[in-house]
C-alpha cells in the first residue's frame, strides 16, 4: 500500500503537468483563435514548471518532463516546416521520427534514454528506489536490456515516421487521415506489449544468473 501511494504521488504531478494541463491549454488557446503552433509552444510551460520544481525539491531532472518538452519542440518545428496539406498530416509522425533518432543517438551516451524512462516507471521517485535502479547498471545483462529497448523503440519510431510520410504520398487524403489517427496507437501498443514480454524474460534470465541483482530496497 505504501509503495502504491508512492507511485501515485510520483505520477500524479507528471500526468497533470505533462498531459492534462498542456492538453487543456492547447485546446483553450486554439478555441480562442490562437494559432496551433503558438498554442503548442505556450503549452510547454507546464512540463517546464514540473522539471524546474522537481529539480528544486529533489535536485533531480524529471526525464518524463524533459521528454514532453522535446516532443513539443519537435512538434513546433515540424509544424513550421510542414505546411503542405499532405505533409501536415504526418507532422506528428515527423516529430516521433526525430525522437526515434534521438533515442538511437543516446546509445552514444553513457546510459541510453530508455534507462531514464524505465527508472520513471520502475520507481516511485524516492531516493532509495532511484539508487536501487541506478545500481542495476553495474550488471551487464541490465545494460544490454536497456540498450536493446532503446534500439527497438528508436528504430520503430523512425520506420513508422518514414512509412507514414511515404503513405501520405500514395493514399488519398481522406484515407491518410484515418491511417494517421490509428497507426500511432497500434505502434505504441505493439511496443509496450513487446517491452513487457522482453523485460520479463530479461528479469528471468537475471534471476537465474544473479538473484541478488533483482533485490529491491525494503519499503
Amino acid at each position: 500500500m505504501r509503495r502504491l501511494r508512492g507511485l501515485l504521488l510520483n505520477w500524479a504531478p507528471t500526468l497533470i503537468c505533462n498531459v492534462l494541463l498542456p492538453a487543456l491549454t492547447y485546446s483553450m488557446l486554439t478555441d480562442r483563435g490562437v494559432s496551433s503552433i503558438s498554442a503548442l509552444a505556450i503549452s510547454a510551460i507546464w512540463p517546464a514548471v514540473e522539471v524546474v520544481a522537481l529539480f528544486a525539491i529533489r535536485r533531480r531532472i524529471d526525464e518524463f518532463g524533459v521528454l514532453t518538452l522535446i516532443l513539443i519542440a519537435l512538434g513546433v518545428g515540424s509544424s513550421l516546416a510542414l505546411q503542405d496539406a499532405r505533409l501536415a498530416l504526418v507532422k506528428e509522425s515527423a516529430a516521433t521520427g526525430l525522437f526515434g533518432l534521438l533515442l538511437l543517438g543516446s546509445l552514444l551516451m553513457p546510459r541510453p534514454l530508455m534507462f531514464y524512462f524505465g527508472r520513471k516507471f520502475a520507481t516511485d521517485g524516492s531516493a532509495e528506489r532511484v539508487d536501487w535502479w541506478n545500481g542495476l547498471w553495474r550488471y551487464e545483462g541490465f545494460r544490454r536490456t536497456q540498450r536493446v529497448l532503446t534500439v527497438v523503440w528508436g528504430v520503430t519510431f523512425v520506420v513508422e515516421a518514414a512509412g507514414r510520410i511515404e503513405l501520405s504520398q500514395l493514399l488519398p487524403v481522406r484515407t491518410m487521415v484515418t491511417v494517421s489517427a490509428v497507426l500511432p496507437y497500434v505502434i505504441i501498443a505493439g511496443l509496450v506489449t513487446w517491452t513487457i514480454f522482453y523485460t520479463k524474460r530479461a528479469r528471468a534470465r537475471a534471476a537465474q544468473l544473479n538473484p541478488a541483482a533483482l533485490a529491491e530496497p525494503a519499503v
